[in-house]
């Protein structure tokens, strides 16, 4: 089976709080984009029954294959199911520590082929339970649609949301922030302003009311991440922002595609919506 695991961008991020059991919660927007791994999954008729396979390209790996999202998502599934052996090949254009969700979404795809490759007849909540135990991203790209979400962003509010007038341009330093050490230096609190109130106003006004709480540590910590904020402004975005605990940094443009020269040693991704 032949999947595409997109990435997110998280439109606003705020830390509201710290819970009992050491995670936090948050609010955010999740958006899907075009940004994709290639992951193919097919039943393994070489290895023993309970084998999982993994070869991962276009990236580097440190550790055993069994730290790889997507063998945790085969192990999990296989905790309750007679799963048989399975090769996972894994190419990646999401880099890791960019904030994209990239792992995640590989995380959840896994769990969906599986689903379909095995007859496991798991519907989406089903599903979304099951990645929920992968990782706080994970459940997202479950059903992949824009989303408010809340708790450790696992709990899911459907909104009535498109970019449809925008080109959205990412770039994706070469940082990479770590999420634990990213939560380590917030301070948690609730916004001025209600998140799903200020998404409801022009993409013009979030500059003033929608925030990412991770920018205060990244920038201080790699001064190239706000510079490159303030370059998608100077370039007349709408609207610019990090990414999740970063390091990518997008600016959506309404109606035009901006000159790029000013970013040309990063990776770049554009859409148009």
């Amino acid at each position: 089976m032949l999947l595409f695991p997109n990435a997110k961008i998280n439109i606003g991020l705020n830390v509201v709080e710290k819970r009992q059991d050491g995670y936090h919660n948050i609010e955010t927007i999740f958006y899907p984009i075009g940004l994709k791994d290639k992951l193919i999954i097919s039943k393994a008729i070489d290895l023993q029954d309970t084998d999982c396979r993994l070869e991962v390209r276009n990236a580097s790996f440190d550790g055993s294959s069994e730290d790889n999202l997507v063998v945790k998502a085969y192990r999990l599934l296989q905790q309750d199911f007679n799963l048989g052996a399975i090769d996972i090949q894994l190419t990646k254009n999401i880099p890791s520590g960019s904030g994209l969700g990239g792992g995640s979404a590989d995380a959840a795809f896994t769990l969906k082929a599986l689903n379909e490759i095995f007859a496991l007849k798991l519907d989406e909540d089903a599903l979304e339970r099951y990645a929920a135990r992968l990782g706080a991203d994970c459940p997202v790209f479950i059903k992949n649609k824009p989303v408010y979400a809340t708790g450790i962003g696992d709990v899911f509010t459907t909104i009535d949301f498109s970019l449809s007038d925008f080109t959205l341009v990412v770039i994706i330093p070469d940082v990479r922030i770590s999420t634990a050490g990213a939560y380590a230096a917030i301070t948690p609190q609730f916004p001025a302003q209600n998140l799903m109130d200020s998404i409801r106003q022009p993409v013009e006004n979030w500059k003033d009311t929608i925030y990412n709480d991770f920018e205060t540590f990244a920038f201080e910590k790699y001064p190239e991440l706000r510079c490159a904020k303030d370059k998608f402004y100077d370039l007349g975005a709408s609207y610019a922002s990090m990414s999740g605990s970063g390091s990518a940094i997008y600016g959506l443009f309404r109606g035009f595609r901006p000159k790029l020269d000013v970013f040309e040693k990063y990776q770049i991704f554009v859409e148009s919506f």
